[in-house]
């Protein structure tokens, strides 16, 4: 189909538009871990993380798409544990032991955030000096605590966006065939979180309640990589319906409290 063609087919922009939205779906919870993690860099380096890291994500996805073909077998059983898990309501195995590649890239990425959002908790719970804390106190060696902590922060928001990608591009392969349109709906999902990523993050910085209920977020989505990774899916509604319910109930809290500390 040459690009006129497909340009003038209603059914492209509604595979467009459709995709636009899953993919913005699928992307927030990208956009809040590059959020947080960049949240702890030092002032300037902040914003130069988020747009590293985003535009690492769309390097990312277009270059699966390149590799559509190979991303497509990752679904494809590698082994069998032959293990029986529990019969469901329906008589069906509660959990899979058949592993694809695609699995084990979930399994690893959920196990990855799971400890990485944990880690957070923990340090918000009891904080330790930065690294720009302790180059304010003339410490030796501070410089090169943060130069560390920014090539960490964007190896560990590398790894997430391979997660992420993997599971974007299987979606948009599960919603059209259409190349172009994938890198159209792709480039501009990106597009639309780099404008977001900014606001977001200043967002979550001046409310730091925030911090925690997004870490919260983090560790249901590491559990729900994980247990697609073992072929247990939780239908994504309704988790992102109970993650909109919770913000919109911490922002009314936050209302709430600027009223009252209002003169």
């Amino acid at each position: 189909m040459d690009l006129v063609a497909l340009l003038s087919d209603p059914q492209t922009w509604a595979a467009f538009i459709t995709l636009v939205l899953l993919e913005i779906v699928l992307g927030i919870d990208n956009l809040v871990f590059i959020a947080i993690l960049s949240n702890k860099l030092p002032e300037h380096q902040q914003a130069r993380a988020r747009r590293i890291g985003l535009a690492l994500a769309l390097v990312l996805r277009l270059g699966l798409l390149s590799l559509i073909g190979w991303i497509v077998t990752l679904q494809a059983p590698l082994f069998d544990l032959g293990l029986t898990g529990a019969p469901g309501a329906h008589g069906e195995p509660t959990f899979e032991t058949a592993f694809s590649g695609r699995d084990l890239i979930l399994v690893a990425g959920g196990l990855f955030l799971l400890w990485k959002a944990t880690k957070e908790i923990h340090h918000t719970l009891d904080p330790e000096p930065s690294g720009e804390q302790l180059d304010q106190k003339g410490h030796a060696g501070a410089g090169k605590a943060v130069v560390a902590n920014f090539g960490t922060t964007i190896a560990q928001i590398i790894a997430l966006d391979l997660v992420f990608s993997i599971d974007s591009i299987l979606t948009a392969v599960g919603m059209t065939d259409q190349i172009p349109i994938m890198i159209a709906a792709v480039i501009t999902t990106v597009s639309l979180m780099m404008l977001a990523a900014d606001p977001l993050a200043r967002f979550i910085e001046r409310n730091p309640s925030l911090v925690m209920l997004a870490l919260a977020f983090l560790v249901m989505i590491g559990l729900v990589l994980l247990a697609d990774g073992f072929g247990v899916h939780i239908p994504k509604g309704y988790i992102y319906a109970a993650m909109g319910f919770s913000v919109f109930v911490e922002l009314l809290n936050i209302a709430g409290r600027r009223k009252r500390s209002a003169p």
